[in-house]
């Protein structure tokens, strides 16, 4: 079976850096839907169109095709009392709205200082570009249910 909309597509995948350096690696298949659902990278489905089981691809993604540019007005200072723990370290992540207050972003802890915090709400490979390279595992039409809830059940995929 070919990759089309509104398949189940199962794949192992390798996310490197362009250096070489391996940044997520998934030995075992994950599992997306197919078709425009935002289930995986837009960049990468395109190129998965079409594929069948056994078939490998390599998609160099630039920034705007996988996390963004980066954006230095996403990195904030804040006064440390605004925090609601007091052993607050680098690396930890707190939800936060953005400055238009549209959305809501995942903030990573970059600096703490004796009187304030400095967090960083772009994505932790924004503004890199990456390798992605992948296999296809299994390929299966999707449920009507999968269809209609926009994502994948059952194994490597979505559990209710």
């Amino acid at each position: 079976m070919q990759i089309t909309k509104d398949s189940v597509v199962s794949i192992t995948y390798q996310l490197a850096n362009t250096e070489g350096e391996v940044l997520e690696q998934a030995d075992e298949p994950i599992s997306y839907l197919h078709g425009g659902y935002d289930n995986i990278f837009p960049t990468v489905e395109e190129q998965l169109q079409g594929r069948k089981v056994g078939e490998s691809l390599t998609v160099i993604l630039e920034p705007e095709f996988a996390f963004g540019e980066y954006d230095a007005e996403l990195v904030r200072v804040e006064p440390k009392d605004r925090f609601p723990v007091p052993d607050v370290a680098v690396g930890m992540q707190f939800e936060g709205e953005s400055d238009d207050g549209e959305d809501m972003l995942l903030y990573t802890v970059t600096e703490v200082t004796d009187d304030t915090i400095v967090v960083d709400g772009n994505h932790p490979l924004a503004g890199q570009t990456l390798k992605f390279t992948c296999t296809v595992t299994e390929v299966r039409p999707a449920s009507e249910e999968e269809v209609s809830h926009g994502h994948v059940h059952g194994e490597h995929g979505h559990h209710h």
